[in-house]
């Protein structure tokens, strides 16, 4: 069994130790957390399970670190700290540990990274002898392994296009709902993560990688963005009031550059409210679904709808994204140290894990 800590309890981490103490392969053994309130707990309450685990919360990152765990899923978020993120993970690959994480955008395309950040985990990967290999859902493999499995379909390709439809009145994280994507703001707000470059440093790693296993030249990486206010005040279960005339409703899209046109294509469609912005595309029930667009011959479409936590999309796009890192923990651990990527590790089945139910 391959010894297993969960740092993190949040949307990703609640799924993360339902992934671990699922897999046949791997054992929890810790579960790193920030907060005060949850130390002590078990790690199948804040995992959202119906039983206990006998593994408690504990907030001694050096005590657990001590332990040797081989594997170390890093489920704290990097979005408004990646430098505590990064200086994390390092501690983690020092101590020995495959780690798996989504939160650091830079790395999901590793050969392209910038120094200052692709340096630091080498250097930790030659001291310590553990691993690291980032992945989400989008970024992740809504745009890597899954429009590249499905472009090796057709006969010719025109555009690859990976779509993110979604309702982001479902997403429990207020913070960056409001502020990084500036939903609920005065149209005259300008969001950090709109703001001209940050998509592409983003989500631009994708397209490098997507181009890289296709055989593709990118001339260039540019972006477009469209965002609409709403027309009436509306209310949310999580996030409670967004007013009329502040944004609504975003639409940008990410584009690889082959041959002097948008080849490879990122796009997002996201709503507070699906009376928004009801000329874009919607997913097939108004909640929110991946898509992925192969324009060629033949033209092929294929859309992804994951729930969990009560049928929440949000959630189940967060457990897919835990779902493709905990599945690669046992490959990474059979492989030499390293700094991996997607188009460096397959996508696993489920193996051992066929009609197995979790309380």
């Amino acid at each position: 069994m391959i010894s297993t800590v969960v740092w993190g309890t949040g949307n990703v981490g609640r799924a993360a130790i339902r992934a671990v103490e699922a897999h046949p392969a791997l054992e929890l053994t810790a579960v790193l957390v920030h907060n005060p309130d949850k130390v002590g707990r078990d790690a199948g309450e804040l995992g959202g399970l119906r039983r206990p685990l006998g593994v408690v919360a504990d907030d001694d990152i050096g005590a657990v670190l001590a332990t040797g765990p081989r594997a170390v899923v890093y489920a704290a978020s990097g979005d408004i700290r990646p430098d505590d993120a990064l200086a994390d993970i390092n501690k983690a690959i020092r101590a020995g540990a495959v780690v798996v994480t989504p939160a650091l955008y830079a790395l999901y395309d590793q050969l392209s990274a910038p120094p200052e950040l692709r340096d630091p985990v080498l250097a930790a990967i030659a001291d310590g002898g553990g691993s690291l290999f980032v992945s989400g859902v989008d970024p992740g493999w809504g745009n890597d392994v899954l429009p590249l499995l499905i472009s090796g379909l057709g006969t010719s390709v025109d555009v690859i296009r990976c779509q993110e439809i979604f309702d982001y009145s479902t997403y429990e994280q207020e913070e960056s709902v409001r502020y990084l994507v500036g939903m609920g703001q005065p149209m005259d707000y300008e969001p950090l993560m709109l703001a001209p470059t940050v998509p592409t440093m983003v989500w631009g790693g994708q397209i490098r990688l997507m181009a890289r296993a296709l055989g593709a030249e990118l001339d260039d990486i540019r972006e477009t963005l469209d965002r609409r206010p709403l027309d009436a005040t509306v209310s949310t279960r999580t996030m409670g009031t967004f007013e009329a005339g502040t944004q609504g409703a975003v639409r940008f899209e990410v584009q690889g550059i082959v041959g002097g046109e948008p080849r490879i294509v990122i796009e997002h469609i996201t709503r507070i409210h699906p009376s928004c912005a009801p000329d874009w595309p919607t997913p097939p029930d108004g909640d929110g679904a991946h898509r992925v667009i192969i324009e060629g011959r033949p033209r092929i479409e294929v859309t992804v709808e994951a729930t969990d936590e009560g049928e929440n999309r949000s959630a189940g796009g967060n457990a897919t994204a835990v779902g493709r890192l905990v599945s690669a923990i046992d490959w990474l651990v059979n492989a030499e140290p390293g700094l991996y990527d997607a188009l460096d590790v397959p996508l696993r089945p489920a193996v051992g894990r066929l009609g197995r139910r979790q309380p």
